[in-house]
């Protein structure tokens, strides 16, 4: 029994109950659906299944580089495209795919999300877009992207007025 009362039905929000089971979905019962958008748009976004929304990225700056961590679990390397545009813009694309249903199962839940993902990052002016590298580990996408070397600062001495 929750302490602190749902505002949504009967439902357990995790948003008013730190004691929540089940994470609160502000968009659960939202009245626009895929099928409410033109086809276009919903063969290319198919509703809560689709895995871009989940697909989480860290960005992370050291001396030496930028670094981005994705987590990909249960997608390969060759299901996974890392491109770079020529106005500084990563990209992180893939698909994951819906696993195929045999008829004589029987599915209590369905949680893990299929789908087009794609996750766009613009780079700072630093970066060396030519030396850009990427790894695939466990299911962690790793994305390393050096830093230029930053202009020397000119040694400026003062110099000693006579007169």
């Amino acid at each position: 029994m929750s302490l602190i009362p749902s505002f949504f039905g009967n439902r357990r929000s995790s948003v008013f109950d730190p004691f929540s089971l089940d994470v609160w979905d502000p968009f659960r019962d939202f009245p626009l659906s895929a099928s409410s958008f033109p086809s276009a748009v919903s063969s290319q976004f198919p509703g809560e299944s689709s895995a871009f929304v989940n697909t989480r990225v860290d960005w992370k700056e050291t001396p030496e580089a930028h670094v981005f961590k994705a987590d990909l679990p249960g997608l390969r390397k060759e299901e996974v495209k890392v491109e770079v545009e020529d106005d500084r813009v990563l990209q992180i694309s893939g698909q994951r795919n819906i696993e195929k249903e045999d008829k004589s199962d029987t599915w209590h839940r369905v949680e893990r999300s299929s789908g087009m993902f794609s996750r766009r990052f613009r780079l700072p002016e630093n970066a060396k877009m030519d030396r850009i590298k990427a790894s695939m580990e466990n299911g962690v996408l790793t994305v390393t992207v050096p830093k230029a070397e930053e202009a020397k600062k000119a040694n400026v001495r003062a110099i000693q007025i006579s007169g």
